[in-house]
């Protein structure tokens, strides 16, 4: 895979490493390390994304701008990796990263694929040939004052955050608003409401469809509170944490670039030490991902049975209809967008797990597994982001609700003996339900013939709107 135009056959260039010699493309910007890489991982086919991709442009950016700032970075050498790091930022080299995510580890390949491929950039700025490292080297001047061990680790943090606050948060905030105004529309429609899939007492559907809002704001705060962990970097740490070969002003200097460009308020890490050797910061804001996937799971249930039907299940709402259900039966139309959701959050548990089993692989000095920890926490990120807005503008926003069939439960049930027990007692409420059940007859009716309560006091009681507030206890 070539970044510019077509490789002939035999249109090579020769790059050398320690173990020796190797044929590039002539119009490739990656280099030796990483087409070793390309031949040693022909595993999945995947790529870490775009969103990694550009945080390593940040760090790259960022370093460059803090080795000029402090005299050990050429100027006209840095401004051109500068303006190549801008092109990584904005996506225009994406096709140059090339690296399979099931990679060596810590990210080494992925690190020098980015350092090759803006040194190769930064040299074609510069008009110097392709490969010509004597003036801009990948090492020596793109990767200064770094190692894998802190820029991947810088990467996986930046990426996250950045997706967290630009995509996911605002994707559930427009999900949360819509299932509000739902809540809102149905705030005066009492159904019955149901505990262990059996009757229970009175509850609105808006009260109902609060509860899935709710839900959805405490993700919200959860996950904020998640991403505090990702501000803290160990950008400048290098290669174990003790910031051997970056300059003491280095860390501070770098990631105050990298705030200008995100907007985000990261710092450098309380114990560089702490953050080079562990992925705990990822592995919590995974474990938040996989909190939000089992509230997407409960709502798209719900929303399931609640539409089921239209003649032989609960029927109380309807879904939007969005394409045809069944390639044999003629009219069928399934809740696919619920459907959909779900598939999502069992992805989202599945990555949490990958997350957590790349977190506990660290050992001594490094955690080894961050290409691994990256792909699966961006992809949550990624797929629960696109999935909230599909689910609130194609499901939740069309939903509405069978009106008769909401009272027709709910004036049916025998659960609505509940109001009853204070007055008659417990037993005989529960004599009355048991009736209710065995002859389908109202509790109403049946309160009327085994009770002594006046028909005023019965619609004080059976009051069904009154039942989903305090209201009936007073």
């Amino acid at each position: 895979m070539v970044s510019k135009g077509e490789t002939l056959e035999g249109d090579f260039r020769i790059e050398k490493d320690f173990l020796g010699e190797v044929k590039v493309p002539s119009n490739a910007y990656y280099g030796v390390q990483t087409l070793r890489a390309v031949h040693n991982f022909p595993i999945s086919g995947l790529r870490l994304p775009r969103e990694f991709i550009r945080a390593q442009g940040i760090i790259k950016f960022s370093a460059a701008k803090a080795n000029m700032q402090l005299g050990l970075l050429d100027k006209k050498i840095g401004n051109a990796i500068t303006e190549a790091a801008k092109q990584v930022i904005e996506g225009t080299l994406d096709s140059s990263f090339v690296v399979d995510v099931f990679q060596a580890g810590a990210g080494t390949s992925q690190n020098m694929n980015a350092n090759e491929v803006i040194a190769n950039k930064a040299l074609e700025l510069l008009g110097e040939p392709l490969g010509n490292y004597k003036v801009v080297h990948p090492n020596d001047h793109v990767n200064m004052a770094q190692s894998t061990n802190d820029t991947i680790h810088v990467a996986l943090h930046i990426s996250s955050l950045e997706s967290l606050t630009n995509n996911l948060l605002p994707a559930l905030r427009i999900l949360e608003d819509t299932l509000s105004k739902k809540a809102g529309e149905f705030q005066e429609l009492v159904k019955i409401g149901r505990t262990h899939l059996q009757d229970a007492v009175p509850i609105t559907l808006g009260q109902e469809f609060s509860g899935y809002a709710s839900m959805i704001q405490h993700n919200v705060e959860r996950i904020k509170r998640s991403g505090l962990g990702l501000e803290e970097l160990n950008f400048g740490g290098t290669a174990v944490g003790t910031g051997l070969n970056a300059h003491p002003g280095f860390s501070e200097l770098a990631i105050k670039e990298v705030n200008s460009i995100t907007g985000l308020d990261f710092r450098k890490a309380d114990n560089m030490f702490e953050s080079t050797q562990n992925l705990d910061a990822v592995v919590e804001m995974a474990a938040s991902l996989k909190v939000l996937a089992v509230s997407f799971i409960k709502i798209a249930n719900d929303l399931r049975l609640l539409s089921s039907g239209p003649s032989a299940g609960l029927g109380e709402i309807n879904l939007p209809s969005v394409q045809p259900g069944s390639s044999i039966m003629p009219g069928k139309v399934n809740p696919s967008v619920a459907e959909m959701f779900n598939m999502v959050a069992f992805q989202m548990i599945g990555n949490d797990l990958a997350v957590a089993m790349s977190g506990q692989a660290g050992q001594l000095e490094l955690n080894v597994m961050m290409p691994s920890a990256a792909w699966n926490i961006l992809e949550s990120i990624k797929i629960a982001s696109n999935a909230s807005r599909v689910f609130a503008k194609l499901c939740v926003d069309g939903i509405t609700a069978n009106e008769s069939v909401l009272k027709h439960y709910a004036e049916m049930s025998s659960a609505l003996a509940t109001a009853l027990s204070p007055k008659i007692g417990y037993e005989k409420a529960s004599e009355i339900a048991k009736k209710a059940v065995a002859t389908k007859r109202s509790i109403r009716e049946l309160a009327e013939e085994m009770t002594s309560l006046s028909k005023e006091e019965l619609d004080r009681l059976l009051d069904l709107k009154k039942m989903t507030t305090n209201e009936s206890s007073a």
